[in-house]
């Protein structure tokens, strides 16, 4: 038997039901417009690869981003009797090599073309690869030698800083199982810094500040990391 009170509480259930399915399609598209407001640019970064096995590293990876973060990573052998490891460094690239980076990425049109020359009868010098990431593009060009200017200057710059990096993985290295062979590494060093062979000398400066601190090192070795470590100084404050 039907009653008015089972009428009544029919009615209210329906109208509750009416008002949950009204509100899931008012809350469905405001969802939708909150979630392009959340996600976040990434920061346009230039990284430079080589891969050139059975040279020393075999592989390296170096990534600049706009605010002038760059990361390292390599995989080789340090001497011939070591296991192959992966070293990982973090450091921050003086202002005007980040700027030069950047602009000759520009130039080189964010490698969105090709720029390996393709000339086949060069000599292999690794394969390169070169790439440009933010939040609008990701471009990646591979080669071995370009002829566009903009990319020959980054091969180069990068290149010079790989080296940099690669004295500090050996001297990590040598001053963990082979100090006396920290003197001549350091002689090397000076050397090419002093010839502007190196670049961004800065991003090995805390393994140089652990062989100066060390007191069980030679003073001669460790007043040549100290003069590295100011070399490092000078070149991050002129932004060479």
């Amino acid at each position: 038997m039907i009653t008015w009170a089972s009428l009544i509480r029919a009615f209210w259930i329906r109208a509750a039901a009416i008002g949950a399915l009204a509100w899931v399609a008012l809350a469905a598209p405001m969802v939708s417009q909150q979630t392009p407001s959340s996600r976040t640019t990434s920061t346009p970064t230039v990284t430079f690869t080589l891969d050139f096995p059975q040279s020393t590293p075999e592989h390296y990876s170096i990534a600049v981003d706009m605010n002038g973060h760059a990361r390292y990573e390599c995989t080789g052998k340090v001497a011939k009797d070591s296991d192959e490891q992966i070293y990982r460094a973090e450091f921050e690239v003086s202002d005007g090599n980040r700027e030069r980076i950047f602009d000759w990425a520009k130039q080189a049109q964010y490698f969105a073309g090709k720029i390996d020359s393709g000339n086949d009868k060069l000599a292999f010098t690794g394969a390169k690869v070169l790439s440009y990431q933010d939040g609008q593009r990701s471009n990646t060009a591979r080669y071995n030698y370009s002829k566009v200017e903009a990319v020959r200057q980054l091969t180069a710059l990068f290149q010079g800083m790989a080296e940099t990096l690669e004295y500090g993985r050996r001297l990590a290295y040598y001053h963990r199982y082979q100090k006396l062979a920290l003197d001549e590494e350091l002689k090397r060093m000076e050397m090419q810094a002093k010839n502007n062979e190196l670049s961004e000398i800065q991003g090995v400066a805390p393994i140089l500040l652990k062989i100066v601190e060390d007191v069980s090192v030679l003073n001669v070795v460790r007043a040549r990391a100290q003069e590295l470590i100011q070399m490092g100084g000078g070149a991050l404050a002129a932004g060479h």
